[in-house]
């Protein structure tokens, strides 16, 4: 009770505020004029009766009050009464009794009223909404044909990749188009900026949403245009070495030299750092061996430049070359460096091929490296050294070394005709283009 009262009390002085605002201000006369009582009865009669929802209003005068009796659809035409009527000459205070109605029947009138008002402009705007409606459908519709034209798109785009992407901005515009020339003719182009910044707002949305796709996307679309290797090219990605197969819209698919398919995103091949070793088809191998600390380097180093320059598949252009790399505890390592034609030779093979010679070369003038061997003794303690047993080191047999194996590139053809097999199974669905420019 004491909060209510204290509520109360509160509220008063708001309510005071209130009435005192709706109510006539100046000076009150003293004379009391009947006549002038019936005329401002008249004329708010006559207000009212010219405005809607004021129907069932009634309205007396005595001496300058003006009482208002009756019911209201609307709440705030009931609040409204006060302004109106202190607007009149003569008023003096206002007695508001105006109450909203609860009859059913009559809420529901002016619902009905303007139901069947928004029906016959409905019926009315229909023609004109279906010549917008025809309109935008053929706009639509020359634009997916122009679409699905072959030419120019092909023409004007390296790969089908990008001519598919001009064919969607070109579905894109002319829906748009379509749709600012509908709303001309209904005259609502104020509704296309709501549209537009909805669509906007829900696009940035997206975007941030699908942030990695959007970003694999663009990337799709940089490395389809740029061609930075072609099918059947071996490439290093990302430390993964292979054969491209394809090039798709969301990855980069490789053959790896062990028969396995490797598939790196294209955001990841467009921020690597690719290495093309078929771009050249000279390609250089380089391995190295071990000496005898005590042999005469420099005849090491001629001696493996002449095997590397008598075996077949090694180029004679860029020349071969041999140097001192390190020298150890007990011997000299030297490296040595060869060039081959990659499409004619397995550059595996003809790597093994060259240390085999070489090696057997120095074992043949006896300045191969020394094998570390060890040995372990468990002698009694009372046998000298003395009596130890003799080794017999026996005869050191060089073995003569075969002639030059077969080191063609045919394992790099086989693994070509693979790739080759799965590109015309898929060109549906590849980007790369053995006719496009390469970067």
């Amino acid at each position: 009770m004491r909060f209510l009262a204290l509520l109360i009390c509160l509220l008063l002085p708001f309510s005071a505020l209130a009435q005192t605002a709706e109510q006539p201000t100046g000076t009150i006369t003293l004379t009391d004029d009947a006549s002038a009582d019936a005329a401002i009865a008249n004329r708010i009669r006559d207000i009212l009766g010219e405005l809607d929802g004021y129907e069932d209003i009634s309205v007396t005068v005595s001496s300058g009050i003006v009482t208002l009796r009756g019911t209201t659809l609307d709440p705030g035409k009931a609040t409204r009464l006060n302004e109106l009527t202190s607007r009149v000459e003569g008023v003096v205070a206002i007695e508001n009794a105006v109450q909203e109605s609860t009859d059913v029947v009559e809420r529901l009138n002016p619902a009905m009223e303007r139901f069947r008002i928004r029906a016959v402009q409905l019926i009315a705007f229909l023609p004109l909404a279906l010549v917008a409606l025809s309109v935008f459908v053929l706009v639509v519709i020359f634009g997916f044909w122009l679409a699905r034209r072959q030419q120019p798109w092909e023409r004007l785009s390296p790969n089908a990749f990008i001519a598919d992407i001009y064919r969607q901005i070109i579905r894109l515009l002319f829906v748009v188009g379509g749709l600012v020339i509908a709303l001309d003719i209904v005259n609502a182009t104020a509704l296309l900026s709501g549209i537009l910044g909805a669509a906007g707002i829900v696009g940035l949305a997206i975007g941030f949403a699908v942030r990695d796709t959007v970003e694999n996307f663009i990337a799709s679309i940089m490395l389809s245009i740029r061609q930075p290797f072609r099918p059947n090219d071996t490439v290093e990605i990302e430390g993964d070495t292979g054969k491209v197969i394809r090039l798709t819209s969301r990855a980069t698919i490789l053959l790896s030299f062990d028969g396995n398919h490797i598939r790196i995103p294209n955001s990841t091949v467009f921020k690597s750092r690719i290495v093309n070793y078929s771009r050249n088809a000279e390609r250089r191998f380089t391995f190295s061996l071990s000496v005898a600390s005590d042999a005469e380097l420099d005849h090491a180093r001629t001696r493996a430049l002449q095997v590397l320059n008598d075996l077949p598949f090694v180029l004679p252009v860029p020349e071969a070359a041999a140097w001192v790399e390190s020298v150890g505890d007990s011997w000299v390592t030297l490296s040595m460096a060869a060039w081959i034609n990659q499409n004619e030779t397995n550059i595996t093979l003809a790597r093994s091929e060259a240390i085999r010679l070489t090696q057997a070369a120095y074992d043949a003038d006896g300045i191969a490296a020394p094998v570390p061997s060890y040995r372990i003794e468990n002698l009694p303690t009372s046998m000298k050294p003395a009596d130890k047993a003799p080794v017999s080191k026996g005869s050191v047999h060089t073995p003569v070394p075969a002639p030059v194996q077969e080191v063609s590139a045919t394992q790099d053809q086989e693994l070509e005709k693979i790739v080759d097999q799965e590109r015309a199974e898929t060109s549906r669905h590849d980007l790369l283009s053995e006719t496009a420019s390469e970067e």
